[in-house]
């Protein structure tokens, strides 16, 4: 979603925040150069820190210097913060920050286990660090990986009808970040890798399908780009005629190729789409017939949605918690539903509640947990919906991205990651191909 999950608590003062960098401008960090370099702006200039900065806007005394630059990038094996479920049942919010000093005004990452479980999914060996801070909201939604360039592609944060949504590529060869803007994609927030109807899944690459939300000019549609081209196709404009009000995250079903994506009304709420003409839902689409479905209704704000790996449950979170302002008595769960003959939903059902903010993004393991980006972290939860632990970052995350050993934790202005861990996401196979993990040839 395009809205900043809010927590009551938020006293941070958000940096000024600057324009998108041109879509050539890029930060290219060589971590062993920053760490050994010293901090004069001119000596920066020489690893390019100093003109991607400049490029979105800050003069040279505001500048991070290379010292500032190379602690974002030092790695700390993560020990497991045991969280004592009695001292929390009576300390509240108060025990909570006796064992983690991460807050808003100072995010910092860190794992909370509140079951012995979580360890063998984060793994013995974890470490964490920070990638990117940047003075503007780069790392929203998205995460879909190009195998090509290697990179994963990230929807930045809704900042103005005169700024449109920028795609941040981070690649994973070097972890250097660029800005793009992708062809007729207007306001882009979920998205998924693609296979168009009769691609040869072994041999051709996905392409990527993004939810765009459009705005006063375009539609809300589900839009196949690819990104190697920077050519793209509309797929879907609305349900029989009628416009849909942001479509918001989407899932390409690899049994039947099926598309299954939820609409919701933050463009509404955020100023930048039209009143809207139908009901927040969650709709299903053969890009093989064109057929579109509502196959479920009844949210506020139908949101992130994720399959199991077995394709047997679809989850999907209600984030109406949050729409104009914010209620904390408005939904912030996680429904899971029976899949049926690979076309229908049945049986309802509350999966989890969020403890803070509200699942937006949400994924799945290998293992059946289900994974999402919430308002202090990501939640890991297992598939009978108990909690097990917290990627910890003190502050929103609205989504992440696995790839193979490792989660890339986005927080708006800053960039995580965890390495080393246990868990194989549910698409780390297809997207990353069978040499990505020894899992995905069993």
């Amino acid at each position: 979603m395009d809205t900043e999950q809010l927590n009551l608590a938020d006293d941070r003062e958000h940096k000024e925040e600057a324009s998108h960098p041109a879509s050539s401008a890029a930060a290219t960090t060589d971590t062993t150069a920053a760490a050994a370099a010293s901090s004069s702006a001119a000596e920066g200039s020489r690893y390019g820190f100093s003109q991607f900065f400049e490029g979105i806007g800050l003069s040279s005394s505001n500048i991070p210097s290379l010292q500032q630059i190379a602690l974002w990038f030092q790695a700390a094996t993560m020990s497991l913060v045991n969280v004592d479920l009695n001292a929390l049942a009576v300390g509240g919010a108060g025990y909570l920050a006796s064992i983690n000093a991460a807050n808003l005004s100072t995010p910092a990452i860190s794992l909370l286990a509140y079951e012995p479980a979580f360890a063998d999914v984060v793994g013995a060996n974890a470490t964490a660090r920070k990638i990117a801070d940047l003075p503007w909201q780069a790392f929203h939604e998205g995460g879909i990986y190009n195998k090509k360039d290697n990179s994963l592609y990230i929807s930045s944060n809704y900042q103005s009808l005169a700024d449109n949504i920028n795609i941040t590529v981070l690649s994973l060869d070097d972890l250097s970040i660029t800005s793009t803007q992708l062809t007729n994609l207007a306001e882009a927030n979920g998205g998924t890798s693609y296979y168009p109807p009769g691609a040869d899944t072994s041999a051709t690459p996905p392409m990527q399908v993004w939810c765009d939300e459009g705005d006063f000019a375009s539609y809300s549609q589900l839009l196949a780009v690819d990104v190697n081209t920077n050519k793209s196709q509309p797929l879907l404009v609305g349900f029989n005629g009628r416009n849909f009000s942001s479509v918001n995250d989407v899932r390409q079903h690899p049994g039947t190729g099926d598309l299954w994506f939820t609409d919701a009304e933050y463009g509404l709420f955020q100023h930048f789409r039209p009143a809207s003409q139908l009901p927040t839902q969650v709709y299903r689409f053969s890009p093989a017939t064109g057929a579109v479905q509502v196959v479920a209704d009844g949210f506020r704000q139908p949101n992130g949605l994720e399959f199991s790996p077995d394709y047997k449950t679809l989850y999907v979170s209600d984030t109406g918690a949050q729409e104009y302002t914010a209620n904390l008595t408005g939904p912030a769960t996680i429904y899971a539903f029976d899949i049926v003959d690979g076309k229908r939903l049945a049986n309802k059902r509350m999966f989890a509640y969020a403890d803070s903010g509200f699942p937006d993004g949400v994924h799945t393991d290998t293992d059946g947990n289900v994974w999402a980006g919430c308002g202090d972290g990501v939640h890991v939860w297992n598939p009978e919906g108990v909690l097990l632990g917290k990627i910890h970052i003190g502050e929103v995350s609205n989504n992440f991205a696995f790839a193979p050993g490792k989660v890339f934790v986005f927080s708006n202005y800053r960039l995580w990651v965890v390495e080393g861990i246990n868990a194989l996401g549910r698409e780390v196979c297809k997207d990353f191909g069978k040499d990505a993990d020894s899992r995905c040839s069993q």
